[in-house]
Parts: C-alpha cells; structure tokens; sequence
C-alpha cells in the first residue's frame, strides 16, 4: 500500500463527511436537529482546514521525497477550494450555529426557511464537495491512477468540470427555491413598499 494514503484518507473522509453533512442541512425540519448538525458541520469543516494545512506546511517545509511530501503534491488542487471554505464557508456556518443557538430553548420548533435557505447557500456545501472531490484527484495516484499520465486525460477532466458545474447550477436553484419560501407575503411586502414611498 502507498504510504500516502495514511495520510490521504483521514483527509478524504474529513472533507467527504462535510460535504455530505451540508447537503442535508437545508432539509432538516426542526430547530434542534439543525444546530447539532451546523456544530457537527462547524467541527468537521475546521479539521478538514487543520489536516490540510498541516499536510501542505509539512510538505513545504521538508526537502525529501517522503510520504507528506507526496501528499502533499497530491493537495496543491484541493488547496484552491479549500482557500474558499476558509474565506466564505466558515464564517457562513457561523452564522448559521448562531442562527440555531436562537432555538436552543425550544428544540421541536419547525427550522424557519430563512435558514434554511441561509443553509442551502452555494457557498456553504458547494466549496466543500469540490474539495473533498479534489481530495480524492489527489488521492488517485497513490491507488495507483494517475489521471494526469493517462491518455485522454482531457475526457475525465472534462466531465469533473461539468460535475462541479452541474452540482453549482443544483445549489443555487434549491437556495433560490427556499429563499422565495422565506419571503414575507405579497401583502406585507406591498404594505411596507408603500410606507417606504410616503415617508
């Protein structure tokens, strides 16, 4: 067994849990289950960004060909995305927890569509599943595929933009679905326009 994958597969499974985890956050009907599962989400995106700088420092800083070193050459692509999490995601599942924390006292209170729709943002699961899909690109050569040495590399690399694309297009709809829930109704909103004109 290539010793990289003892290093690429906690990470792999990190990243895999925490998009599968945000995927089915939007889902999720009650306040209670909500705000265990954005601490779950908040923990496993923090790991996730903690083994992966660990492996890239590491890999950084020794001048071999050692096992980190390769592994770390396998991340250089899911550094991107995870740059992202950190930038957008984390601060996002922050909001949510403190969303939730709201509903503490009343956990069987029905999660509202407002965040809902907060937790169905593209920028919450979307940077997440690209990573750990990037993850598992970089987890191939050590299983003995190597992508990039195959002929006809441009087929796969091709169809894992459409995915990405695809799961993109997925997440916007399902935000911009529940987003409408969460609008006030029509009379309110019309009711409120109008005292904004007279003012």
């Amino acid at each position: 067994m290539d010793d990289r994958l003892a290093v690429l597969l906690p990470l792999a499974a990190v990243w895999l849990a925490a998009g599968l985890v945000a995927e089915g956050l939007p889902g999720l009907d009650r306040a209670g289950a909500f705000r265990r599962r954005t601490g779950w989400l908040s923990a496993l995106v923090l790991a996730g960004l903690a083994l992966t700088a660990a492996v890239l420092v590491a890999g950084l800083q020794s001048a071999g060909d050692t096992a980190l070193d390769r592994a770390a050459a396998g991340l250089a692509v899911a550094a991107v995305p995870a740059t992202v999490v950190a930038v957008c995601t984390v601060r996002r599942v922050r909001r949510l927890r403190s969303g939730a924390g709201v509903f503490a006292a009343a956990p069987d209170t029905p999660a509202p569509h407002g965040l809902r729709a907060a937790a169905a943002h593209p920028l919450i699961a979307l940077p997440l599943q690209v990573t750990a899909l990037a993850v598992l690109l970089g987890l191939l050569p050590a299983a003995g595929v190597d992508l990039f040495d195959t002929p006809g590399v441009a087929g796969p690399m091709i169809t894992a933009v459409l995915g990405v694309a695809v799961i993109g297009v997925r997440h916007a709809l399902r935000h911009s679905r529940l987003a409408e829930r969460a609008r006030p109704p029509a009379e309110a909103v019309s009711a409120r326009s109008a005292g904004a004109l007279h003012v």
